[in-house]
């Protein structure tokens, strides 16, 4: 199995970078200008208020690098494409919204089902499970594409309470999503765009959220994030009639993990699972000693270890691929921290 890059796939990460580097200043200065920054709380890790409107930069960075690719006549058509970029930017809406205004869980979940069915009806299905000679989901096709879909969205949510984390995880999943797309037979080159876009948008996020953070992605960037994650698993991975179907649980180990643990351990205590609560995954791991760049590192691992099983999966050429490509990753994230605390000093 031969992994191929196209042009698309490496002239929309750097643009999408190039992008971010401009963006997320601009939308530091002006979140603090008008106020729209995260205020410290007993439930929070940071002193001072920080800017929580990142993901205005990230979903920016990733549709102006698709602009930018139907002027150079990358842009591939499609109506999955379409769908995902349409249901992405009402979740990053949704999200937008209430990093301003705050909205009741219980509305905003309302709203995410409702675009998670739109997005199912626009085609982004899981419909089979390939296993005892392949089950055909039937009516259980609808809960189960929304469940996956909402989860996954709020999932990255859930993560992101530590610098770094979740525009580190991030990172990882959608390059390894991307790498696994590449990969199947038939490949979905097209999916595999999205998720280098989004690498790269994120790492320029990263640039300005790395520990001590400037700014946070909010819920507007984790629901973007999480959102498209959820869908390119679904059309780049889940269409394929294999057990590849079950990579994504792999490959998304972190967020499914800690979104599971958090909700029943609130539904065992009699609480509602949309409550907030300091008791996450990374929650444990400072409580327990680690520092916010030892928790990242320890989780981004994490994700790293779960990738390279998935790829494994695949084929010796694809967990090489995969390796090359967390080396440049890694190396990225590391070169911008390493110039993020020189630039301090």
């Amino acid at each position: 199995m031969i992994i191929k890059l196209t042009h698309a796939h490496v002239i929309g990460t750097i643009i999408a970078y190039i992008f971010g580097v401009f963006l997320v200043p601009m939308v530091i200065s002006y979140s603090q200008r008008e106020g729209l920054v995260d205020v410290p709380n007993e439930r929070k890790i940071h002193s001072k208020p920080i800017s929580r409107i990142g993901g205005v930069a990230i979903w920016l960075s990733t549709m102006l690098t698709f602009l930018c690719l139907v002027f150079m006549s990358y842009y591939p058509a499609g109506s999955l494409l379409s769908g995902i970029l349409l249901g992405s930017s009402l979740m990053f809406l949704l999200g937008f919204v209430d990093d301003i205004y705050n909205l009741p869980a219980k509305f905003k979940l309302v709203i995410q089902l409702s675009i998670a069915t739109l997005v199912y009806l626009l085609g982004i299905q899981i419909n089979s499970i390939p296993i005892l000679g392949g089950i055909d989901l039937g009516f259980w096709s609808y809960p189960i594409t929304v469940l996956w879909i909402v989860g996954i969205s709020n999932a990255l949510n859930f993560i992101d309470g530590v610098d770094g984390l979740a525009g580190s995880v991030t990172t990882i999943n959608s390059i390894t999503l991307a790498i696994i797309a590449l990969a199947m037979t038939p490949p979905n080159p097209i999916i595999a765009l999205i998720g280098f876009i989004l690498a790269g948008s994120m790492l320029a996020f990263l640039t300005y959220n790395f520990n001590p953070a400037k700014i946070f992605m909010g819920d507007s960037g984790a629901l973007f994030s999480g959102f498209l994650l959820a869908t390119i698993s679904i059309t780049g991975v889940m269409k394929a009639a294999t057990l590849a179907i079950l990579l994504p649980f792999l490959v998304l180990a972190v967020p499914i993990f800690d979104i599971t643990y958090s909700s029943l351990r609130r539904i065992f205590k009699g609480q509602s699972p949309f409550v907030a609560d300091a008791e996450h995954i990374h929650h444990k791991l400072l409580h327990a000693g680690f520092s916010q760049k030892k928790t990242v590192g320890i989780l981004t691992s994490v994700a790293i270890v779960a990738g390279a099983f998935a790829t494994l999966f695949l084929g010796e050429n694809t967990i090489r691929a995969y390796f090359v490509a967390i080396a440049v990753i890694v190396s990225v994230m590391l070169l911008l921290n390493l110039i993020k605390v020189l630039t301090k000093k």
